[in-house]
Order: C-alpha cells, then sequence, then structure tokens
C-alpha cells in the first residue's frame, strides 16, 4: 500500500510550535488593503494558533 500524502494547501499555509500547537495566518490581509484600517491591518499580520475544535482535522491533513 502507498504512503499517505500530505494535503499540499495545508503544507503551505501551517506550522508547528514547539510545544505542537499548531501557527496559522489570520485571512483577509492579502489584497484590498486601502480601505482598511491601518490597526485593522497590523493586527492581521500577526500568528494566531488554530482553535482546539480545529486542531484534529489539520493534523490529519498534515499526518502528523
Amino acid at each position: 500500500m502507498p504512503k499517505m500524502k500530505t494535503k499540499a494547501a495545508a503544507k503551505k499555509r501551517f506550522t508547528f510550535t514547539g510545544t505542537g500547537k499548531i501557527k496559522r495566518k489570520h485571512a483577509y490581509h492579502s489584497h484590498i488593503l486601502t480601505k482598511k484600517e491601518t490597526t485593522q491591518k497590523r493586527n492581521l499580520d500577526h500568528t494566531a494558533l488554530v482553535s482546539r475544535d480545529d486542531e484534529k482535522r489539520v493534523k490529519r491533513m498534515l499526518l502528523h
């Protein structure tokens, strides 16, 4: 039986922290930035952690 492949989209979007939590980026920070407030853009720039409810789903996509 062949090896299971990691989802390429998930591989590009998520990274693991040293303690095993999953980091993600915020949405709405890629384009149409002219109409967004500076404060909003600055807050979207930081990374966030994947919620505990979604962790299982993301780990399955990453086969970790």
